[in-house]
């Protein structure tokens, strides 16, 4: 485990490497990353935020809103994303969504240990808001449970709950797809080019948000079919029903408008996933989830207009006081 070093985000971020030895899915030696925002001394609890597909922690106003409410602030690169890909890896591959148990139960582990044992809230956007419940579905079957391990609560920003599109790919689609995995997991699926949501958001388009295209690419990473078929057995027992065992926020936009290019309705509603699957499937959490949809947000809410995104936080800050995870 490597020590504390200066992050990329500048003043106030650190980040350290969580080896995880060699990869099950065969491309080398991996790792994770954990940032972290210096935290108030008093600090109460703390959030570990997970990022989505094509994505990767940058931002810092998320983390001044929990730090500025006495969080300590954490976020997590997963093994082959953002930070933490190395020069020959498949990025964000992974044959099974499972395997990042290992880094997530790594970061908690570092996180309970450096505020002294101080409960967790856990946070994640797209693809990390369906890897999280996953992982907190198979801890809350532990001797326990999620509380048990500290996890306090759960806020999701538009969780992938099911693949988009046309029904047929939920089924016929899916099947098809899961054979190719068998034996070509790691080609790249032809989906129609866009990078619609990408130039919506960064500064040197239509956008207002700086980030490492590196790491984000504007037109997003190719998808594999192996990575998709991890993606749809997540979907699968998701569906089935989960048991995270903590109070759960989930946010979402209020409307979907897919587009191949930009244009400026883009900017108010969710341009990557169907919100309306995201309702439907928010109650398979458990039995105490808040769903609410936020008028006029993007895909990820916490980058939205100002508008939207002063409202996504404000329902962040009256879920958790309406939990006692904050204070009145």
């Amino acid at each position: 485990m490597s020590d504390w070093r200066p992050d990329e985000l500048g003043d106030g971020y650190e980040k350290r490497t969580i080896p995880l030895g060699a990869d099950p899915d065969g491309e080398g030696t991996i790792e994770a990353t954990l940032v972290r925002r210096y935290a108030p001394a008093t600090a109460e609890a703390a959030v570990i935020y997970v990022h989505g597909f094509s994505d990767y922690f940058f931002q810092k106003e998320l983390a001044d809103f929990f730090t500025d409410r006495g969080f300590a602030f954490y976020a997590l690169d997963l093994r082959k994303c953002g930070r933490s890909r190395q020069a020959g890896q498949t990025g964000h591959y992974v044959s099974d969504l499972a395997l990042y148990d290992a880094e997530l139960g790594t970061a908690l582990s570092i996180v309970r240990d450096e505020t002294g044992g101080k409960p967790v809230v856990l946070a994640a956007h797209s693809t990390g808001g369906l890897i999280l419940p996953l992982w907190l579905d198979r801890l809350n079957r532990r001797p326990g449970g999620s509380q048990g391990a500290g996890i306090a609560g759960l806020i999701l920003n538009s969780p992938w709950f099911d693949l988009q599109g046309k029904p047929a790919m939920r089924t016929v689609g899916t099947r098809v797809i899961e054979g190719i995995a068998k034996v070509r997991a790691k080609s790249v699926i032809k989906l129609p080019a866009t990078d619609a949501y990408g130039t919506s958001l960064h500064v040197s388009a239509h956008g207002e948000w700086d980030f490492n295209t590196v790491y984000k690419p504007l037109e997003g990473f190719p998808v594999t079919y192996g990575w998709l078929t991890a993606v749809r057995k997540g979907h699968a027992r998701l569906h089935r029903g989960l048991d995270v065992g903590v109070p759960s926020l989930v946010l979402r936009s209020a409307k979907t408008r897919f587009a191949k290019a930009y244009s400026p309705d883009v900017d108010d509603a969710d341009a990557v996933l169907d919100v309306k699957q995201i309702a439907k499937w928010a109650g398979c959490l458990g039995s105490s989830v808040t769903s609410l949809p936020i008028e006029g947000a993007r895909h990820d809410v916490f980058i939205s207009k100002d508008g939207p995104r002063k409202a996504a936080y404000a329902a962040v800050d009256s879920w958790l006081r309406a939990t006692r995870l904050l204070a009145s």
